[in-house]
């Protein structure tokens, strides 16, 4: 007994022999078990304390544990967080190029000693000493004139809102809707588009409300929004610091003001609230709406932008109604100048014919006006071209532009205006509006011409001139996107 020759144990539990202790030497004794052949000496808790931690990893376990059970709340989420490594992806996932806050504090600037940075940061959301700083807010101008104020927060808050997103977007992307398009992983605004021409082809639409929520990221109640995310969050470290980025407060023209509600744009956390906010305003109640419609219904919603089309005239406008009593309940309400019931589909042309109608109306929706239209066979599309507001707001600003870059060199400005115009045909250049491309690259060639012949009162520049010029650094228009049956992967 207790003899470390007849054990792989230093210790072994001691026993008595079977026949007490005053039995004879020779009497059967009994020894501890070893343990098994091949087993390490470290304790397994150990290992799994100082195992490499994946991000990747860590967020698919997330995203299975919400596909398990979609009405369990989730209670260690931050410590994912927190995680430099996490940290450190967000930093790099930032855009280099972006405003600093109002400690001036720039991408290259942090990331001179990146380390012990984020190290600093990590401690301090472990421990709880993390503050939000104030936004500094700035206003964007808009194509009608008005103003869209647009919130820059400091780096270091960026780099947590990214790290959060990226762990909460495992949380939310299995429970979020099929037509919710916007800041999502995997979709883009060309999804939705291609989602409701589809749907509007193939589906007995005949009506559509193209609607629109006014300021809705000023609008947006904080008190509803802690609610909502306490629906899934159960990690009360997580919701502490949303509400302290909600109540961080805005710095305009060095003044200091709180934030009361809303949400300032150009954060990265507010993609993602506005999603929630909507999916539980919105989505669900639009889900069970069309469920109960006698008539088809189709949906798609990107970002506080959405349309929806109906069989029936008044099935939509009953769903007008109700809208508007449900955004009402909670701080929200349609823009009356942005909302509109229009009559349109395969079958809007031929009904309003018979009435003596003029041609079905178009909407706009995310950059495009959407209209009535054949294809070659004669079969019902729906036909997309640039909005004439977008248009002209784009031209407007490459008016400016060029005059201030009226002294740069002719190459340098060239390639300038064509890496303009090839992002402007990738997001425009979709089938049936190849003029409209085309248009704006005259556009553009005649604005580089008056900008080159104000540099000079001698010498006149001539159209054959500006024409080998816009051969030579103007790219000619292209359509990068495909028919949008052909690309469609998800229904509405």
């Amino acid at each position: 007994m207790n003899d470390s020759r007849k054990s792989d144990e230093v210790t072994v539990p001691e026993k008595l022999a079977n026949k007490g202790s005053g039995a004879p030497e020779t009497a059967e004794s009994v020894e501890g078990r070893a343990s098994a052949k091949g087993n390490q000496l470290q304790q397994t808790g150990l290992w799994a304390q100082h195992q490499v931690y994946d991000p990747n990893i860590a967020l698919e376990r997330i995203r299975q544990a919400v596909e398990r059970d979609k009405g369990e709340k989730l209670v260690a989420l931050w410590h994912h967080v927190y995680h430099p490594d996490r940290l450190r992806k967000a930093y790099f996932g930032l855009k280099r190029s972006a405003a600093p806050g109002v400690d001036g504090v720039t991408w290259e600037e942090f990331g001179e000693g990146l380390e012990a940075r984020l190290e600093d940061l990590s401690g301090r959301l472990k421990r709880g000493a993390y503050k939000a700083s104030a936004v500094r807010r700035v206003e964007i101008p808009k194509s009608d004139g008005r103003t869209r104020p647009l919130g820059v927060p400091v780096l270091e808050d960026k780099i947590v809102q990214q790290a959060t997103v990226e762990v909460l977007n495992s949380v939310y992307e299995p429970i979020f809707l099929g037509f919710s398009y916007g800041f999502r992983p995997g979709r883009g605004p060309h999804d939705a588009l291609d989602a409701i021409s589809v749907g509007i082809c193939r589906r007995k639409v005949s009506w559509v409300l193209d609607a629109d929520i006014r300021g809705f990221f000023d609008a947006l109640d904080h008190v509803w929004l802690v609610k909502f995310v306490e629906h899934r969050i159960g990690d009360k470290r997580v919701v502490r610091h949303i509400k302290k980025w909600l109540k961080a407060g805005v710095l305009e023209d060095g003044e200091w003001k709180a934030s009361e509600e809303g949400s300032p744009q150009g954060g990265c956390i507010s993609p993602l609230l506005a999603n929630i906010y909507l999916h539980y305003v919105l989505d669900l109640w639009i889900a069970d709406w069309r469920k109960r419609a006698k008539g088809d219904v189709i949906v798609v919603r990107y970002a506080d932008d959405f349309t929806v089309g109906f069989q029936y005239e008044h099935e939509a406008r009953q769903f007008q109604r109700e809208l508007e009593e449900r955004l009402k309940s909670f701080n929200l309400e349609l823009h009356p100048e942005k909302t509109r019931l229009i009559e349109f589909g395969r079958f809007a042309a031929a009904t309003r014919k018979k009435r003596g109608d003029r041609k079905p109306e178009s909407f706009d929706f995310l950059g495009f006006t959407h209209y009535c239209g054949t294809t070659r066979e004669g079969k019902f599309v729906v036909k997309r071209r640039t909005m004439a507001k977008r248009k002209r707001a784009k031209l407007e600003a490459l008016k400016g532009a060029l005059r201030r870059r009226i002294n740069v060199s002719i190459p340098v400005v060239g390639r300038w205006l064509g890496s303009v115009l090839r992002g402007h045909y990738r997001y425009y250049g979709v089938p049936w509006n190849y003029q409209q491309l085309a248009a704006m690259r005259n556009h553009v060639t005649r604005l580089w011409l008056k900008t080159l012949r104000r540099r000079s009162h001698k010498a006149r520049l001539v159209w054959s001139r500006m024409a080998r010029l816009a051969e030579r650094w103007l790219p000619k228009p292209r359509i990068y996107h495909p028919p949008p049956w052909k690309r469609l992967r998800v229904t509405t």
